[in-house]
């Protein structure tokens, strides 16, 4: 059995474009785009896991009983949802540290949990 072929309603389905101009095409695009992309953010924010944080710290190059521990101090901060790996990242910025070196002070409880808190305030994500 053939497939059946597809009308062609372009010209139909593009009307309510046809009178715009590059830039307004362009900028309708980013607004469509970011409506797809912010139900995704808001899913991917708020549906992890302690074990999801692990392997991104294990693929950070830490080793398991390390990230078990900085998991940990990112619960108790109540940053999860923010990423482990994303409050190692910020916190070596802030302190002027390599990476690894920052999770290990982390894990060694050197950041109090509002001091990590402290890293997502001011409108940076």
């Amino acid at each position: 059995m053939m497939p059946s072929k597809r009308e062609d309603d372009f010209a139909g389905r593009r009307q309510h474009l046809a009178d715009l101009s590059e830039e307004e095409l362009e900028e309708k695009f980013w607004d469509l785009a970011e409506e797809i992309v912010d139900p995704i953010m808001d899913l991917a924010s708020t549906h992890t896991s302690p074990s999801i944080e692990r392997s991104v710290l294990l693929r950070m190059g830490f080793n398991s009983l390390d990230a078990k521990a900085i998991v940990k101090k990112v619960q108790e901060a109540e940053l999860l949802g923010k990423g482990a790996g994303h409050v190692v990242l910020k916190l070596a910025e802030r302190e002027d540290m390599e990476i690894k070196e920052a999770g290990l002070a982390l894990k060694d409880g050197d950041f109090s949990a509002e001091s990590l808190r402290d890293l997502f305030t001011g409108g940076e994500s």
